[in-house]
């Protein structure tokens, strides 16, 4: 089920894609530009000192004057009155590329891009300019999607300063994005050969070697990073996260401690990471220790207080989890996320009936809040309370078509109830709506195993498995369906072999690689997958029954006929296999002691209901 779990996203543990790093050292580039002007004689002078036949003129009183107000309305942040001053400043002098540049700046921060693009063109003619203004409109072309136009700037600037690395790293990262990945490693290498101490370059590297799949050079050249600088944050975030995908929590754990200790011990978003990389690794002890000690330093920190909720509901603390959720409520009462997740614990603790009002004062706050009917929803159908979960299922549907899970309870809702036709239906539907959801193209299987229209269990089926070759569940129930009906036997033993594969301790899988061992005539397997299945799963009638046809098919009658006793023991209604007991010459199984007792046992049951 869809479940408000309080904490950070994977992007913010150092993962974000390389384009969303491509954007943001664009956006670096273009503030450096727009926000940390020299003086305007400074760069005046510097726009108009070219490399090869320079044309050199003094700065221009007017332009200067037009220039220091621009400067002004920026630090004011009246970006309307800036653009009009340098636009007053480049009318004096048309010559100036770097109030051209600035205007592009600005133009970019504003969300401009036709006159962005336009002031980063004209900024960048001529042959005098340097290579930090060229590398900055590099940056401006390249987030207004002319990525070629500005790897050619940014060969320019690396022509005019060779000995720089940052043109080499920009380079690179823009030819990533244009999915030149063997030379945008060369640009970046050449950068680190430049400026091998460059933090900046080696966690790039790292990143992009990350992304081509080299995990142990992205580690080291994330471990370089750190080495020439301590205090880069961005480095640290990236290493903790390839250790955590490769399910080493404790060095995760080790890198941020490290990060904690020798450079800035309060910093929040580390530790909040290192908090949820505790509860990951079911360090609940270390996570409380840490929140408690956010909680000390900041009580209104929000995500502390949830993270510690979290914390105690994952060690089943449900009355420490809703007090804590209860407190947050009481300063924050229309937070629907956090009502929630206390509905959910509610359900945990199984007190259904606060859960209930939960999640009912949600939809009452915010009648459009999807999760809200959502988790209504799927209460009631476990609740067997069916009308109230179509109600509120159906309007999740309504509110958000687009996710599976209220279709699926939706149409188990109607298959509980026998409406068959129905259920179909609104699995259909889901599909229409998530045609790559394997979960509802197997639930729509099982509706249609219901129906009698046994090619379109395996269409449905077929489907779930191409769309998820791990789906158990999908190639337990083909098997199983080829078995039962002793049809394509091969395949049926093949998909019951994966389905245990993946899922080995499944007693119910098991049954069904014994049940295709017996069809395919292989009774020796057969018994002995059975016997595991039974020893998994305990009592159950239908496994017990299985037992004894193997038993009988070998013509073991006397421990056929004691599985028989006790799959009728639990199910006394199967008149079938009493009928085959008897044919078999077993004696009557009503005469049973044992079996008049269960068929008393269910007689009580149903009076006492």
């Amino acid at each position: 089920m869809t479940r408000f779990i309080p904490g950070r996203t994977a992007n913010n543990r150092g993962f974000t894609s390389l384009f969303s790093v491509t954007c943001l050292l664009i956006s670096l580039m273009v503030v450096a530009c727009a926000a940390a002007p020299q003086t305007p004689e400074r760069m005046l002078a510097a726009a108009s000192t070219p490399k090869a036949t320079p044309s050199i003129h003094p700065p221009d009183a007017a332009a200067s004057y037009h220039f220091m107000l621009g400067y002004q309305a920026e630090l004011a942040q009246d970006m309307d009155r800036a653009i009009q001053e340098y636009q007053a400043a480049l009318k004096t002098d048309p010559t100036s590329q770097s109030v051209k540049a600035r205007l592009a700046g600005l133009y970019f921060s504003l969300g401009d891009m036709s006159n962005a693009v336009r002031y980063a063109d004209q900024a960048a003619e001529g042959p005098g300019q340097d290579g930090q203004l060229l590398t900055q409109m590099a940056g401006i072309l390249a987030s207004a999607g002319q990525g070629e136009r500005a790897v050619k700037l940014l060969d320019r600037a690396i022509e005019v300063d060779p000995a720089s690395g940052d043109p080499y790293f920009t380079k690179g990262l823009l030819l990533l994005n244009l999915k030149r990945q063997p030379e945008a490693e060369q640009a970046i290498r050449a950068g680190l050969a430049r400026a091998p101490e460059s933090a900046v370059g080696h966690y790039h590297l790292g990143r992009m070697l990350l992304e081509a799949g080299k995990v142990e050079e992205a580690t080291a050249s994330l471990e370089r990073a750190i080495a020439v600088n301590a205090s880069f944050e961005p480095a640290y975030l990236a290493l903790a996260s390839i250790y955590e995908s490769r399910q080493d929590q404790a060095r995760a754990v080790a890198v941020l401690r490290k990060y904690l200790q020798s450079v800035n011990p309060r910093n929040r978003d580390i530790r909040h990471q290192l908090v949820r990389l505790y509860v990951s690794a079911k360090d609940f002890q270390g996570a409380r220790k840490e929140l408690n000690d956010l909680l000390a330093e900041d009580p209104s920190d929000l995500d502390a207080q949830l993270r510690l909720a979290l914390v105690y509901g994952e060690e089943k603390e449900y009355p420490q989890a809703i007090d804590q959720l209860t407190q947050i409520l009481k300063a924050r009462p229309t937070e629907l996320k956090v009502r929630d997740y206390l509905g959910f614990l509610y359900e945990e603790a199984k007190d259904t009936k606060k859960a209930v009002e939960t999640y009912t004062f949600n939809i009452q706050l915010e009648p459009s809040y999807f999760e809200g009917h959502l988790h209504l929803g799927v209460l009631f159908y476990r609740l067997k309370q069916f009308p109230e979960a179509i109600t509120h299922l159906t309007k999740a549907i309504t509110i958000n078509p687009k996710q599976p899970e209220a279709h699926i309870v939706l149409g188990l809702t109607y298959l509980q109830q026998d409406q068959f036709e129905s259920a179909a239906q609104v699995l259909e539907e889901g599909i229409r709506q998530n045609p790559k959801s394997a979960d509802l193209h197997f639930n729509l299987g099982t509706v249609y195993d219901k129906l009698n229209r046994f090619d379109d269990v395996v269409r449905v089926m077929e489907t779930a498995i191409k769309l998820d070759p791990h789906h158990a569940d999908a190639l337990n129930y083909l098997g199983y369906s080829y078995a039962e009906r002793g049809v394509k036997i091969d395949q049926a033993l093949s998909l019951t072999k994966q389905a245990v594969a993946l899922k080995p301790s499944n007693g119910y899988y098991v049954d069904s690689l014994a049940w295709a061992f017996f069809k395919s005539g292989q009774l020796g397997e057969a018994l002995s997958e059975m016997k595991r299945a039974v020893a998994l799963v305990g009592d159950d009638p239908v496994l017990y029954e299985h037992l004894g046809d193997i038993y009988a098919k070998q013509r073991n009658l006397s421990d056929a006929r004691e599985a028989w006793l006790h799959a009728l023991e639990l199910d006394p209604s199967n008149n079938k296999l009493m009928d085959r007991f008897r044919e078999l010459g077993m004696g009557d199984p009503t005469q049973e002691e044992r079996i008049q007792q269960a068929k008393r046992r269910v007689s009580e049951k149903i009076q006492a209901q």
